[in-house]
């Protein structure tokens, strides 16, 4: 009997991503997280808004998400809700982010974090930033495929 790989459950979601950044790849990471993080996780108080990643000395790092500490878990430890965290990812795809963030520009964003077979993962970016223009551009198709929709409903 084999068994099934469980869909991922969304924890927390980046929804500005999409709308700031053309996402050209998408990388899953794992993090180094402390024990009263993950039952904040658990728990559901994670946000990604003010989330970015950055690479040092060959490692990526995660800075600005909110993880909030429950009152009845961390008795004996402080909690820091926006805390640095490290992530975790294979060598050949850090090398390969290394040189497009340094040299072509282009920028890491968290999309998601979510459980995958019991371990919290986070689904990076690889994006490049929209101007004004672009922005508007796709909320104009957007309204034009909203519009023909309830135009062939009418029918």
């Amino acid at each position: 009997m084999t068994k099934e790989p469980a869909t991922p459950r969304l924890i927390a979601e980046n929804r500005k991503a999409r709308y700031e950044y053309f996402i050209e790849e998408r990388y899953e990471a794992g993090l180094v997280l402390q024990g009263w993080e993950v039952k904040s996780m658990r728990a559901g108080r994670a946000q990604l808004a003010e989330a970015y990643v950055f690479l040092r000395n060959g490692e990526a790092f995660m800075t600005g998400a909110h993880l909030s500490p429950l009152p009845t878990t961390s008795t004996h430890v402080t909690p820091d809700p926006v805390r640095t965290r490290k992530l975790l990812l294979k060598h050949s795809e850090l090398s390969g982010l290394v040189g497009a963030v340094e040299r072509r520009g282009y920028t890491l964003v968290p999309l998601e974090l979510y459980w995958k077979d019991g371990r919290a993962k986070l689904a990076l970016g690889l994006a490049k930033g929209k101007k004004q223009h672009d922005k508007r551009a796709v909320e104009k198709d957007r309204d034009w495929e909203r519009n023909k929709a309830r135009l062939l409903r009418q029918r």
